[in-house]
């Protein structure tokens, strides 16, 4: 995926987060992912694209001083109509917080959250069609959520989305696959008691890193917190960190790198 087009309904196609402090954090993901920044549609506040090579990867926004959101990468899934979509969120049991609203000339948006609680976006594109490069070191290349267990959330995206959901039979495991148009798109990952209490349900990023070691260390010496320690998974190389605000995601070395 080299250039912007229209993606399936459902399709992560942009991440973005909201924090209280933009140039800090701008400052900690140049050093971590090279990321370059330009100004982006203002309608919820200050807010930077960050461009990777020139190419746009993902979003920050600055939160108002009186806001105390919890601080996270959010992704966007893609759908051909915002308002409609968020319609089908609020019947099947979720919130929709924010929205539908125009994000300029760019397209319309709405930030929501499942029937357990896991926030998400909703994309509608019109000029801008999200993540333009994924793949390369600093690119966001997968999405996980992570929630209580998978069979009726997994009806909620299904019914709204329209994916095809594709549980991993294991007896050791609550996973399932989300596909959009017949691809994998993101997955499901039931864990239980093992939420954090602190945080419940939640979408997790992953971003593609070079050398999965070194960027954990990079995260450690810039401010953040390593909160799972490299170790090898089924995707590749992976560890859990949190950048100095709080926002978790997962560095990752993919296997077929």
């Amino acid at each position: 995926m080299t250039e912007a087009t229209p993606r399936s309904p459902g399709t992560p196609c942009w991440v973005s987060l909201m924090v209280h402090g933009l140039d800090a954090t701008q400052e900690f993901y140049n050093a971590l992912f090279d990321w370059e920044f330009v100004p982006g549609p203002q309608q919820l506040g200050p807010y930077v694209r960050a461009l990777l090579g020139g190419k746009e990867v993902a979003g920050i926004g600055q939160l108002p001083p009186d806001r105390h959101l919890r601080i996270a990468w959010t992704p966007y899934l893609a759908a051909e109509d915002a308002d409609e979509t968020a319609e089908r969120i609020r019947c099947c049991g979720g919130t929709v917080a924010v929205g539908p609203l125009d994000a300029g000339e760019a397209g319309r948006l709405a930030i929501c959250s499942d029937p357990a609680g896991a926030v998400f976006g909703v994309w509608q594109a019109e000029e801008h069609h999200g993540t333009v490069i994924a793949g390369p070191p600093g690119t966001p290349v997968w999405n996980e959520l992570l929630t209580y267990e998978t069979s009726a959330i997994g009806k909620f995206y299904r019914t709204v989305f329209g994916y095809e959901v594709e549980p991993v039979v294991s007896a050791d495991h609550d996973y399932a696959t989300l596909l959009a148009a017949g691809a994998p798109v993101a997955s499901l990952h039931g864990v239980g008691d093992e939420l954090p209490r602190d945080r419940g349900p939640h979408w997790m990023t992953y971003f593609e890193v070079a050398d999965t070691d070194a960027a954990a260390g990079l995260v450690l010496e810039l401010g953040g917190r390593v909160l799972r320690a490299p170790r090898e998974g089924t995707a590749g190389r992976l560890a859990v960190v949190a950048d100095p605000e709080g926002a978790v995601f997962t560095l990752v070395r993919s296997a077929e790198h």
